[in-house]
């Protein structure tokens, strides 16, 4: 082999090679950015960030007498046919003492529809101190025509606020939802029957 043919040989390696490295880059780029979504979720709910309330299995072991105000706000994105509404516009709940509060949700729309809720909590510092045990918001809700659901949300302000002096004179925390449309997939024709879209989101 020539000197020129070796060369041009070592030259289409090395291409091929930064090719194959550019691939891999590209594919593994891909990969993170679908699990960008997840794990932000998942730190936000672990850690109080940017206003996301924690998650919780239990009570806290004390209920002080120190009171604070809870605004209850609930919203429709576009393109959702829903009323979504708090049984009250607020509630005063003990530090530490476990509250139930119920949404209402009406589809408005004469079709089933789909939708899912964000959350967060204002002032933003206060995620880290308000927990959740049980919320809607953790799974899609599927509505039929008409269909009205009564949904509860469960949660404690945690007793370790008050060692926190950046919130010493907090008395009032809004929780605040979102309702967004889940979006389902078209029925598919096969041949001159017509096949139901996938529900199973």
């Amino acid at each position: 082999m020539s000197t020129s043919q070796t060369s041009a040989h070592t030259s289409r390696q090395r291409d091929l090679l930064v090719a194959g490295a550019c691939g891999l880059f590209a594919a593994a780029m891909v990969g993170m950015a679908y699990a960008a979504v997840p794990l932000y979720d998942w730190f936000c709910r672990t850690t109080g960030f940017a206003g996301t309330p924690m998650l919780a299995s239990a009570a806290p072991d004390r209920v002080l007498d120190r009171t604070v105000i809870v605004r209850l706000d609930a919203n429709v994105a576009g393109g959702l046919p829903w009323r979504f509404t708090p049984e009250r516009s607020f509630v005063e709940v003990r530090v530490g003492d476990v509250v139930t509060v119920n949404y209402t949700v009406q589809n408005q729309s004469a079709r089933e529809t789909v939708g899912n809720a964000t959350y967060n909590v204002s002032p933003p510092t206060v995620g880290a101190y308000f927990s959740k045990i049980n919320c809607f918001c953790f799974t899609e809700q599927r509505l039929k025509a008409g269909e009205k659901r009564e949904m509860p949300v469960v949660f404690f302000v945690d007793p370790k606020i008050v060692q926190d002096a950046e919130h010493a004179g907090l008395n009032t925390i809004t929780l605040s939802y979102t309702m967004y449309r889940v979006r389902q997939s078209e029925p598919q024709t096969v041949g001159s029957a017509r096949v139901p879209p996938n529900t199973t989101n």
